[in-house]
């Protein structure tokens, strides 16, 4: 009898991401360049040795079903370890990464990090540098389920797994604000939760991919106009669309210029310790790049420019 070992390969787990991507096996056959019965076999193959099912066929469509899911997240990370094996043996020839990615929360100033990777492709080193854009929890996501080498704006989490290093960037600070002919800007302070409730939220949607969202300030009950980043967070109040808390550094440009009014609420001053984190290297050591952007994050500096407000809405 085939073991589950002999059929959950990579290329049989990268097929089960086509399927569920796609939503049909036609269509995975098609893109994989199969056959559709063999691709149907291979699964039947996944399915017996696993004695479970993985699809539902009642439909034209091929839904997951519980289990399916689950094979499809755990695969998802085996196939992120392979790559990331990959990419340490390659770093044994040169010292070099082949590619360093970094995710970058939105409240990075974004010109600081323009400037850090002028500065590192002066170098004119063999790694490709990869910048991903991320929010709340899917900055450190990123990091958890290998796609980011280094991840700047972390907030850390009890969850956060001990194969992880971080150190602290920095502190901000968060102001409740809004347009001046929002009707919050009228009342009296400290502004009530009832109050606030009454009114649109604007909230950065959460880049994570997994588990729960984090949410900075929200309300239950409250409507929510969620935006991709804090630039369209700001933005978004700036225009009367609704309320909510921004870092003070991002947004007191706009309170000097009377675009946004500060407000007194209820609540404690919100506050988020933020850091950057990077995954444990085993005994081949960290990779040169790794090690160049590490190096620059020890100045106080640097960690307090990236999380400065200047040019972080452009």
């Amino acid at each position: 009898m085939t073991s589950a070992r002999d059929v959950l390969t990579p290329d049989a787990l990268a097929m089960l991401q086509t399927i569920a991507r796609t939503g049909s096996f036609a269509a995975a056959a098609r893109h994989v360049n199969m056959v559709p019965s063999a691709l149907t076999y291979r699964v039947r193959q996944m399915e017996d040795a696993l004695d479970v099912l993985l699809f539902d066929r009642s439909s034209r469509q091929a839904r997951l079903t519980v289990a399916g899911a689950e094979l499809l997240r755990e695969g998802d990370r085996l196939l992120a370890d392979i790559d990331a094996v990959a990419n340490r043996i390659r770093r044994v020839a040169t010292g070099w990464e082949p590619q360093l990615t970094i995710a970058v929360d939105s409240v990075i100033n974004r010109a600081i990090i323009m400037e850090l990777c002028a500065q590192f492709f002066a170098l004119n080193p063999p790694t490709r540098v990869k910048l991903s854009n991320e929010t709340l929890s899917g900055t450190l996501e990123a990091l958890h389920s290998g796609e980011a080498d280094l991840a700047l704006g972390v907030v850390m989490t009890p969850q956060a797994r001990d194969d992880l290093l971080e150190a602290p960037l920095g502190q901000l600070k968060f102001v409740f604000a809004v347009a001046p002919r929002h009707p919050l800007a009228k009342l009296a302070e400290p502004l009530k939760d009832d109050d606030i409730r009454k009114y649109r939220a604007v909230a950065v949607a959460d880049s994570a991919q997994r588990g729960a969202p984090m949410s900075i300030g929200l309300l239950v009950g409250q409507d929510v106009f969620t935006v991709t980043d804090m630039p369209a967070k700001v933005d978004a109040q700036i225009r009367g669309i609704g309320s909510g808390l921004l870092p003070t550094c991002l947004a007191q440009p706009y309170i000097d210029a009377g675009q946004l009014v500060v407000k007194c609420v209820e609540r404690a001053e919100q506050q988020l310790e933020f850091s950057y984190a990077w995954r444990k290297t085993g005994k081949l050591g960290q990779g040169r790049a790794l090690q160049w952007w590490l190096a620059q994050l020890q100045s106080p500096v640097t960690r307090s420019a990236l999380l400065s407000g200047s040019g972080a809405s452009h």
